[in-house]
């Protein structure tokens, strides 16, 4: 999302010469695919998380240019909204007890940076939705400083042509119209990566979608927006709608969105690329000066910079990437269905759930994308997003089951056994399934802590704003002491 681009107006003749460019780089995909040019046989992991910046009455905080600036430390990032940081984990492998390494330094990187927010005055906030964001700190004055972002607010209205309407039905009912892409920025999300070979990509991805709906029923933690109480993970139909390039009209003729969680298993990561360039204009038709098929001929790695921009560009939940490290080129799946939150430890357990069940469903003899219709997938993913740990999900063998009882029963078991294949020490498959356990026993995560907090303050007489803050408030201490959330108490 952040990749650096430079202001510029796009002429006819650039959308011409990236559509041939993109094209080219296609092909040339396609060749490194069949000549199976890839670095696979040491896979790792990587994570992204996106943070919210709140001021000391827990409102947003405009300040993430003086944060980083602040911080100095490349491992974190402008992100779309003034409000927004994001931290890059380095890659890692899942073996032993990386883990619990990975944990540590995640935290000592959020203490250092919310120490040095703290002296340009703001907080770091892990959380999927600010519940005190309110309409008007989602102006274009909001985006950040980086071109990119101007840039896709201008191209995704062209597109449109007319201001965007943004529906949610849930326990409250939210209608806003708006003239940018800036409530983009409410949603701030945790990206987990898996680098997978050629071969294994199309089981990987398949299986993420498979299990999608349930990381985002356990995950869940964005029931708030403007005030309103809406869906459990309000982030999911907020982000479909907040970069709709299509009109009413277009939609009506069943043109894709570039949001989207796709229409059909796979069987090659190829589908994912291909499906980009015929289904989507570009929304920034920039070219460089790379000759891809006279790279490959050379023996060289192209970048594929067209390919990897216009795929940056299509909003899927679970993304294929392809990226050049030291001259050599990798695939990976990217996982972006869950909110960012609400500690260091629950979102590290989050992974260890997806990274083991995604390995053993992908592996299976017979898979389970084979026993169930892609729409089902789908239909699941939506449903959990609405109702959260209080979803019920449509599994193969099983009909409709209670997504808690799902994961006990059946998943949990099948995510061990898929950490002790990634080399994970008993200890750490322990500890950190057992967070996602509890989660289930105790039916509470980010979204019903925050919703039954909400309601204890309003009870004993607040107004939902005030109530909103004070909720925030009482967020911050268990966050920061990395108390896993199903641990919280609540008034």
């Amino acid at each position: 999302m952040g990749e650096e681009v430079e202001s510029r107006e796009f002429s006819r003749e650039d959308r011409t010469r990236y559509r041939q460019k993109i094209r080219r780089s296609l092909d040339v995909f396609a060749s490194m695919l069949r000549e199976s040019r890839f670095e696979f046989e040491r896979p790792l992991t990587g994570m992204e998380i996106e943070l919210n910046l709140v001021d000391g009455n827990a409102d947003p905080a405009m300040r993430n240019a003086e944060v980083l600036a602040a911080l100095e430390d490349p491992d974190f990032q402008t992100e779309l909204g003034q409000f927004n940081v994001e931290i890059n984990v380095a890659p890692r492998r899942l073996a032993g007890d990386e883990n619990a390494d990975l944990e540590r330094e995640l935290r000592a990187s959020l203490n250092s940076a919310e120490e040095h927010a703290r002296r340009t005055g703001a907080h770091m906030v892990m959380i999927g939705i600010l519940p005190t964001l309110r309409k008007e700190h989602l102006t274009a004055e909001a985006l950040s400083a980086n071109p990119r972002y101007a840039l896709l607010n201008e191209q995704i209205f062209a597109a449109r042509g007319e201001d965007l309407d943004i529906r949610i039905d849930g326990i409250d009912r939210l209608a806003v119209t708006t003239d940018t892409i800036a409530p983009e920025a409410a949603c701030t999300s945790t990206q987990f990566h898996l680098q997978v070979s050629p071969a294994q990509f199309a089981a990987y991805w398949n299986a993420a979608q498979v299990v999608a709906g349930v990381q985002v029923a356990l995950g869940a933690n964005s029931p708030l927006l403007f005030g309103r109480e809406l869906w459990r993970e309000t982030r999911i139909p907020l982000f479909e709608q907040a970069t709709d390039t299509r009109s009413e009209e277009i939609r009506a003729q069943g043109v894709r969105p570039r949001v989207w969680f796709g229409e059909r298993w796979i069987t090659s990561v190829f589908d994912l690329f291909e499906e980009n360039v015929r289904y989507f204009p570009a929304l920034l038709p920039i070219c460089d000066d790379e000759d891809p098929e006279q790279i490959l001929e050379s023996g060289d790695i192209p970048q594929l910079s067209e390919l990897r921009l216009h795929n940056g560009t299509v909003y899927r939940w679970n993304r294929p990437i392809y990226a050049v490290v030291k001259d050599r080129p990798h695939l990976r799946v990217e996982n972006r269905v869950l909110p960012a939150g609400p500690t260091v430890v629950d979102t590290v357990a989050n992974g260890a759930f997806y990274y083991g069940l995604v390995r053993m469903l992908a592996e299976a003899e017979r898979p389970i994308w084979t026993q169930m219709s892609f729409s089902a997938a789908e239909e699941n993913f939506h449903s959990c997003a609405r109702h959260g740990i209080a979803a019920s999900v449509f599994w193969p063998g099983l009909g409709y089951v209670p997504v808690s009882e799902l994961v006990l029963r059946r998943l949990l078991p099948l995510a061990h056994e898929g950490l002790e294949k990634w080399g994970v020490s008993r200890k750490e498959r322990e500890r950190l399934l057992g967070i996602i356990e509890q989660r289930c026993l105790t039916g509470r995560n980010g979204a019903t802590w925050q919703v039954e907090t909400l309601h204890a303050l309003e009870g004993d007489g607040m107004d939902r704003q005030d109530a909103l803050h004070e909720m925030l408030r009482r967020y911050l201490p268990p966050m920061h002491e990395n108390v896993p959330v199903h641990e919280w108490p609540l008034p």
